[in-house]
């Protein structure tokens, strides 16, 4: 009978323990919150059990809702960015809206965070009483039972019962706000008849009020802007498929070289795409994929990682990527960043990089500060020399600005120099040593298409370039380059060979 009774009482203890459990879970879930950058904003997410997703713009601009998003929704409040009108941060979310993919996902993942943080904490607070019933002993136990008959213990009981509540506060009442006062319509209810939406744009709703109402000319731009910004590199992307592009051979690695995409997240999947028509397997960012290198521009950097999410990723930080915002995000998000350091590179050689010193005021040398373009450079070519010193040949340098790496060419220690920054592409230029070594230098154009510094919009400012690099035996063999013209039109270049040579190869045997 007495084992009976002590079986009963663990069971009890253990159902407590995983409905309290659960309800902590939840209760911190529903309660809990995470401050993100999303859609170019400091973004607070926040879980809900109302299976949308409701974006609350300000006080400006209406709120979005997105039903049945999921199995839990989110309630998205921005706030604070860096935007030079009403008009310019609209057509931003269009942009944005064009390619969500990263947003959606960064959103996912910060909801399945804070239901995992809530699930760890609620089972330790719901092994609570197993803990109390474990260390009480059994003679204790009974004596703690025994004593819930007195007065006692059922006021102590009562307490327990009512603590619940106390914390709950249910009889607390928001007051009524005037974001309670909008309602809710479809996107195609608002603008009306006359506009003609996209079918997946269709069914989202919008909250309308007196002020809301009068924003209806900014949602039809936007939703302009996100029409043809869609349709724009969506069907580049498909293009980009057939394209004649050169394909490897065998033992041969093609590498993907971007730069200047100054927030273009348009061009991602098509750049991806060009690289799958070339077999392409390694992505090269040369920098400035910012135009301030703020953190309200990390939707640019999660649309980058996305899209090459499986390659192996390097890049360097260029002159308006400002501050170390850009490569600890990406360093975050997985890409290795070059830092003055040789690495091995997927091709079999090694690769050497460093940001951009216009960048940040610091070479990679960062026990240093103040060191000039040309310091800089004449440290890169100081570590080239060094590696192939040591038997280490340096077959790639990436900088931002190929004119960084002009030293290291002229001392004959490197293969190829690759970069950016003059959103003009040149080369292959063959670069004579000073030992009578070959090397070369290629810059690509602005993968963003951009004017300046600034690409968004819903089709490139200019012509949107990527580069190809094919290695065999862990050394440079050729370049390539594509472009996407403004009008949606392609130009190829030729496949350009090169053959760099190390100063040894070019001594006649005696």
């Amino acid at each position: 009978m007495g084992r009976r009774r002590r079986v009963v009482a663990g069971i009890a203890v253990v159902c407590l323990s995983v409905l309290l459990g659960i309800g902590v879970a939840v209760s911190l879930f529903l309660t809990s919150s995470r401050t993100v950058v999303l859609l170019g904003h400091d973004t607070v997410v926040r879980p809900t059990l109302a299976r949308d997703a409701v974006i609350q713009t300000g006080p400006l601009l209406p709120d979005l809702r997105i039903r049945d998003v999921g199995p839990v929704g989110a309630t998205l409040t921005l706030g604070k960015t860096e935007v030079g009108s009403i008009e310019e941060l609209v057509d931003r979310y269009a942009y944005i809206a064009g390619d969500p993919t990263s947003q959606i996902d960064k959103v996912k993942a910060v909801v399945v965070d804070m239901a995992l943080a809530a699930a760890i904490r609620g089972l330790g607070i719901g092994l609570l009483p197993v803990a109390v019933y474990l260390l009480l002993g059994r003679h204790r136990r009974g004596e703690l039972f025994r004593g819930l008959g007195t007065r006692q213990g059922l006021l102590a009981l009562g307490l327990i019962l009512v603590l619940p509540v106390l914390v709950w506060q249910p009889w607390e009442s928001a007051e009524e706000t005037q974001q309670a006062q909008g309602s809710w319509e479809t996107l195609e209810e608002f603008v009306g008849p006359e506009a003609v939406l996209p079918r997946e744009v269709r069914d989202i709703e919008i909250r309308t009020s007196v002020l809301t109402t009068q924003s209806r000319r900014l949602v039809l731009s936007a939703l302009g802007t996100y029409s043809t910004s869609k349709d724009f590199y969506s069907d580049a992307a498909a293009e980009a498929a057939d394209l004649d592009l050169r394909e490897p051979e065998e033992g041969e690695t093609v590498a993907l070289l971007v730069s200047d995409r100054h927030d273009n997240i348009g061009m991602d999947r098509v750049a991806r795409a060009i690289g799958e028509a070339a077999g392409a397997s390694v992505v090269l960012d040369a920098g400035d994929d910012t135009s301030t290198g703020q953190p309200w521009e990390a939707f640019s950097l999660d649309s980058l990682a996305g899209a090459f999410d499986d390659w192996d990723r390097f890049a360097v930080a260029g002159n308006h990527d400002h501050g170390t915002f850009v490569s600890g995000y990406l360093a975050d998000l997985g890409w290795t960043m070059l830092d003055s350091e040789p690495v091995e590179a997927p091709w079999g050689g090694t690769l050497l990089g460093v940001d951009d010193p216009r960048s940040s005021g610091l070479g990679s040398w960062r026990d240093e500060t103040g060191l000039s373009f040309a310091e800089v450079g004449e440290r890169l070519a100081d570590t080239a020399c060094a590696a192939m010193e040591d038997g280490e040949r340096v077959s790639t340098v990436l900088v931002h600005d190929a004119n960084l790496g002009r030293e290291a060419l002229a001392r004959g220690c490197v293969d190829l120099v690759v970069g950016g920054h003059t959103h003009v592409q040149a080369g292959p230029e063959a670069v004579e040593g000073e030992d009578g070594s070959i090397g070369y230098t290629w810059t690509n154009g602005t993968t963003g298409g951009a004017a300046y510094a600034i690409a968004r919009g819903s089709k490139p400012r200019r012509n949107a370039d990527v580069s190809l690099v094919t290695y065999a035996e862990g050394r440079p063999v050729g370049l390539q380059w594509v472009r996407l013209r403004t009008d949606g039109t392609w130009r190829v270049g030729d496949w350009e060979p090169v053959q760099p040579s190390a100063a040894e190869a070019l001594t006649p045997a005696p």
